[in-house]
C-alpha cells in the first residue's frame, strides 16, 4: 500500500492528564500558574496522586496537531517515542483511533512513557507539569524515509529540540522532505524554548532547513528580543519564507513571500481551556496549505480550529473540524 499524507508531525509523545484545579493547589505544589515545568518520575507520581478526576489521552503538541489534521478529513501521520507500558498503550490506541498513522517503534527496557499533568484553574489558564521519559529517546533511526517522503508537510514541535539526538532526527527528516520536493515546518512552542535555542531556531530559518514557522506573538517577540510585534514580524519576513503568528483574541496573521494576510479570532461562547489552541491552529493552517488553499484561507481555518479548542477541556477537537468548517461556510479543499 502506497503512503500519501497531507501532514507528518514529529514531537514529544506524551499522555496528557487534564484536571480542574483550584489556585491553592498550585501554591501547595510551589508552581507558577500558566507555566510549563519539567519534573522527574517521583514528582509526576506525587502530582498524579493529588489530582482529582481527570481526562487522559494521547497528547504532546505535534500529536495534537496531527489529530486536528485528521479531524478536518486530512491524512495525518505522527512520529514520537513511547515505552512498552500502560501509558504507551494508551497513547498508541488513542492516536490511532483518531485516524493518525503511528508506527514508531516503542522503547524497550528504558524510561517510561512521558506524561503531562495539566492543572486547569477557574480562569481557564493551564499549568503544565511534564515528565519526559521515553519521548526524549527519539533518534534518527525512528525517521523512516518512506513516511517523510509521503507527506506534503513535515512539522516539528520546538519542545523536541532539547535532546541532541532529536535534533539530528529532525534535520534528517527535513533533508528527506526537501529531497522529495516536500516542505518542512517548525513551531517555536514556548517563549522559554525560544530563549534556550534562539540561535539554532534562527539558523534553521535562515539556512532554509525549515520553510514555514509557527509562533504565537510572545514567541515571535522573544525570538528577536523585542517588545514590538511589528518589529518581530518584519524580522520573520526577512529570515524565513513563510510564517503564521497567532495573536490570541486578535486572531492571527500569516505571510508567504510578499503576501501578508490576517484573520479574526473565532467567536467563542465560553473560554474554558486554552490547552492546545496553537496546536489546532497549526492543524487547520497546515491542512489547508497542504491541499493548495491560500494563506488567507489557511489562516481562517486555523483560527476556526483554535477557537473550537478553547471551548472545552482538552487539546483535541471535540467535534469534527471538517463539519465545523462547512457549517461556518468556510472553503475546504477537495
Amino acid at each position: 500500500m502506497s503512503l500519501d499524507f497531507d501532514v507528518l508531525t514529529i514531537g514529544n509523545a506524551i499522555v496528557d492528564i487534564l484536571s480542574p484545579a483550584e489556585e491553592d493547589m498550585l501554591v501547595k505544589l510551589g508552581v507558577t500558574k500558566s507555566m510549563m515545568r519539567l519534573i522527574d518520575a517521583e514528582e509526576a507520581e506525587r502530582i498524579y496522586d493529588m489530582m482529582g478526576p481527570a481526562v487522559e489521552a494521547s497528547g504532546g503538541s505535534a500529536a495534537n496537531t496531527a489529530a486536528g489534521v485528521a479531524s478536518f478529513g486530512g491524512r495525518a501521520a505522527y512520529i514520537g517515542k513511547v515505552a512498552t507500558d500502560a501509558f504507551g498503550d494508551v497513547f498508541t490506541h488513542d492516536i490511532r483511533s483518531q485516524g493518525v498513522h503511528f508506527e514508531t517503534r516503542p522503547l524497550f527496557d528504558g524510561a517510561p512513557t512521558a506524561r503531562c499533568m495539566i492543572l486547569i484553574t477557574p480562569d481557564s489558564e493551564r499549568t503544565m507539569n511534564t515528565y519526559l521519559g521515553a519521548c526524549h529517546h527519539l533518534t534518527v533511526d525512528d525517521i523512516e524515509e518512506k513516511t517523510v517522503a509521503a507527506a506534503r508537510y513535515t512539522y516539528l514541535e520546538g519542545f523536541l529540540w532539547d535532546p541532541p539526538e532529536a535534533k539530528k532526527a529532525f534535520r534528517k527528516a527535513a533533508a528527506i522532505a526537501h529531497a522529495h520536493g516536500r516542505l518542512a515546518s517548525i513551531t517555536l512552542s514556548d517563549s522559554f524554548c525560544v530563549d534556550r535555542f534562539r540561535a539554532e531556531f534562527l539558523d534553521l530559518m535562515r539556512s532554509g532547513t525549515v520553510d514555514l514557522v509557527f509562533a504565537n506573538k510572545e514567541e515571535a517577540k522573544a525570538l528577536y528580543e523585542t517588545h514590538d510585534l511589528d518589529t518581530a514580524v518584519a524580522c520573520l519576513r526577512r529570515d524565513c519564507k513563510a510564517a503564521a503568528v497567532t495573536l490570541g483574541g486578535d486572531g492571527a496573521l500569516a505571510f508567504d513571500g510578499d503576501e501578508l494576510v490576517s484573520a479574526p479570532a473565532s467567536e467563542v461562547d465560553e473560554l474554558v481551556d486554552m490547552t492546545g489552541a496553537g496546536d489546532q491552529f497549526a492543524a487547520g493552517f497546515l491542512y489547508a496549505r497542504s491541499r493548495g488553499l491560500s494563506p488567507a484561507e489557511a489562516t481562517r481555518l486555523g483560527c476556526l480550529a483554535g477557537g473550537e479548542c478553547v471551548g472545552h477541556i482538552g487539546p483535541r477537537p471535540a467535534i469534527s473540524l471538517g463539519q465545523l468548517a462547512r457549517d461556518a461556510g468556510l472553503k475546504l479543499p477537495a
